[in-house]
């Protein structure tokens, strides 16, 4: 027996489960409906159109940092981006390579001793390795369960000196947000309470200058600390961090993803100021997306005949099972509608769907032929089994 014989049984194990995964083929070029990204406000198949804008500003920007961010000599373009971020928040702003990074980073940062995290039961998985990295004690509550939490509160309140409570505004599978006014309320009565909200999939999509859903509900200082993403609505890649001044110099000294990691090309760090200037000027963009996420929801649930949970561009269908999920994703394909299965572990058992991520460059006539397709595809998938 080989050593990695284990390895070949653990992806046999996959593939009985319809769960083995694979990095899709190319399909550049192949004229398909495509949804299956993030880039929710349509800037990423429009960002041809800011090359000149971009090579104008930033012609000589650098193409790599070689080094990270504390020992980078170039640090311009960053503290660029960063006082953008400062201004649009009101508060000291820290870069990421990715949210992965980022969530990782800080939370482990902030897991020190005395420290409970109070988790949504959905929250991404890069937040679970970032307390798991921290071994910090945490309690999970069940989704969007305010009740729950409060007792987490009540129960856990005198056994710690802090405790940091983690959700997302918008959530990645079920495209539904949390809470957060009730959330938020609940610092008035807890003093020990912090609060970390992931705006990974609502940055650009929501809020005054696509800022988030926080800034949208008026709740951005309620939080302590607000992560965003760069590689969805805006069009780049990269993430940040936004918290107190404190907490900034602290995340700094003590998030090892920040301290070890090579800084992201200061010419990233420049395409995306540009693309966030540019969002803060689509709220006519955005509206479109809300309504056309809305019909596309109402035609889900009227192929379905079931609830849907999703307000924003972010729509699932479940299935229920993986083998249906990719035979429908199959399917879709054949028809020119690019949309991928979503399986465990990403989903727990029974969760299995199919996750439609809304484009703003799709007209309500691309949104009607879309559920159109999907009603005839599933008639089709039904006769064959």
């Amino acid at each position: 027996m080989m050593p990695t014989d284990i390895y070949a049984q653990i992806l046999g194990e996959y593939e009985a489960e319809s769960r083995r995964r694979a990095i899709p083929p190319d399909r550049n070029g192949i004229p398909l409906i495509d949804l299956t990204t993030n880039d929710y406000m349509g800037l990423a198949k429009i960002g041809a159109a800011f090359m000149g804008e971009f090579h104008g500003r930033f012609g000589k920007v650098s193409m790599t940092s070689s080094a990270s961010r504390l020992l980078a000599a170039d640090q311009e373009i960053y503290e660029r981006l960063e006082n953008y971020l400062e201004q649009l928040y009101n508060r000291p702003a820290l870069l990421f390579n990715s949210g992965y990074h980022a969530n990782t980073g800080v939370i482990s940062a902030l897991s020190v001793p005395d420290t409970l995290w109070a988790c949504d039961k959905l929250i991404h998985a890069s937040m679970i390795d970032g307390i798991r990295l921290g071994r910090a004690d945490y309690r999970r509550f069940a989704h969007n369960d305010v009740k729950a939490l409060r007792r987490i509160l009540e129960t856990q309140s005198d056994k710690y000196g802090r405790i940091i409570v983690a959700v997302e505004s918008v959530y990645s599978m079920d495209g539904d947000m949390a809470p957060l006014r009730e959330i938020a309320a609940l610092r008035q009565e807890f003093p020990k309470m912090m609060l970390y909200v992931d705006e990974a999939h609502a940055l650009g999509v929501f809020g005054n200058k696509g800022a988030g859903k926080l800034a949208e509900l008026g709740l951005t200082a309620e939080a302590d600390i607000i992560i965003g993403t760069f590689g969805k609505a805006c069009a780049s890649s990269g993430a940040f961090a936004v918290c107190s001044g404190l907490l900034k110099e602290y995340i700094i000294n003590s998030a090892r993803s920040f301290i070890f990691s090579t800084a992201i090309a200061p010419a990233n760090a420049a395409w995306t100021l540009l693309m966030l200037e540019a969002l803060a000027e689509m709220d006519d963009r955005r509206r479109h997306l809300a309504e056309i996420s809305r019909q596309f929801r109402d035609g889900i649930v009227s192929l379905t005949g079931e609830p849907n949970p999703s307000v924003s561009p972010i729509v699932p269908m479940m299935t229920g099972d993986a083998r249906t999920a990719l035979a429908l994703s199959k399917a879709l394909e054949e028809e020119g509608i690019l949309a991928l299965p979503i399986r465990r572990p990403t989903v727990p058992p029974g969760g299995e769907r199919i996750r439609f991520s809304l484009h703003a460059d799709m007209s309500e006539s691309d949104v009607s032929r879309v559920i159109d397709t999907i009603g005839a595809t599933l008639k089709r998938i039904t006769r064959r089994d």
